[in-house]
């Protein structure tokens, strides 16, 4: 069963998510465990509809959500409500909402930075990560620049085009039957989007970097063999994070768990019924 619902925020936004429950869980209130999934950067909660449907199948109660200047979700067109530590309260936030007092964080490329970004903000708050297709930041400010150089070009380019510009993104899938599942035609606004990237894609310190050794929750990275930007930080988090399993997925790209749904589901699954036995 899920259920569709909208966070209100003190900053105006709306937070569109979806908290789906396995069968024979009649409310939001029951005791499974629970996972909260976040989306890459430019695409929307539609492309964990098939980790879902394995995830309550394995028993797990899991939530999606679309960020800020994403998807469903509302968002001023204010650039004071675009930053990393909003995003961070949004999620804690919907985890209060539901009732949630722990819970396993898992993301792909910026959803997975920031279930990092969360563990270091809120670590009491979270008991496992599944960090799929992300990086943990740059220590270093000259790799750094160059990322938001990167961000700045991206942003410019969604102003000038809207989202046809998205279609051609690795971020959105590396075929058209993967682009198909992230829904695009969820977004309500190009403005809020670019919003969002140039708020908090950019990056400004190296906290999470810092922070991997510290990390003290149990924590699965997954990786798409052909996602080569990617690779080496997925290589470092898993070296540096202590305990941390790493899964490289054969024929998937960015969005691994679209390019190869079965390998993907299987991977997290099993290291999911590792936390309860």
């Amino acid at each position: 069963m899920t259920t569709t619902g909208v966070l209100e925020r003190p900053d105006g936004v709306r937070l569109a998510f979806e908290h789906t429950l396995p069968q024979g869980v009649e409310d939001s209130g029951g005791d499974g465990p629970v996972i909260v999934l976040t989306h890459g950067f430019t695409v929307t909660l539609r492309m964990w509809d098939p980790t879902v449907a394995a995830l309550i199948a394995a028993g797990w109660r899991v939530v999606t959500w679309d960020l800020r200047g994403h998807g469903a979700t509302v968002t001023p067109e204010d650039p004071a409500c675009y930053t990393l530590d909003a995003v961070v309260e949004d999620l804690v936030a919907l985890l209060d909402h539901l009732g949630v007092e722990r819970a396993v964080l898992g993301g792909l490329s910026f959803g997975g930075y920031l279930s990092l970004a969360a563990w270091c903000r809120q670590p009491d708050r979270v008991s496992a990560l599944v960090l799929a297709d992300c990086g943990p930041g740059y220590r270093r400010p000259e790799p750094r620049q160059a990322w938001n150089d990167m961000v700045e070009a991206r942003a410019t380019a969604i102003e000038a085009a809207g989202l046809d510009v998205l279609r051609g993104d690795p971020a959105a899938g590396s075929s058209e039957a993967v682009r198909a599942q992230v829904g695009l035609d969820r977004h309500r606004s190009v403005d809020e989007l670019v919003l969002a990237v140039r708020g908090f894609l950019a990056q400004h310190d190296g906290l999470v970097m810092e922070r991997l050794a510290q990390v003290d929750v149990p924590t699965l990275v997954v990786v798409g063999a052909n996602d080569e930007p990617f690779l080496n930080g997925s290589e470092v988090m898993a070296a540096k994070i202590p305990g941390a399993q790493l899964v490289v997925i054969t024929d998937a790209g960015h969005v691994a768990n679209l390019d190869q749904p079965e390998a993907f589901n299987r991977a997290v699954v099993g290291f999911l019924s590792q936390l309860s036995s």
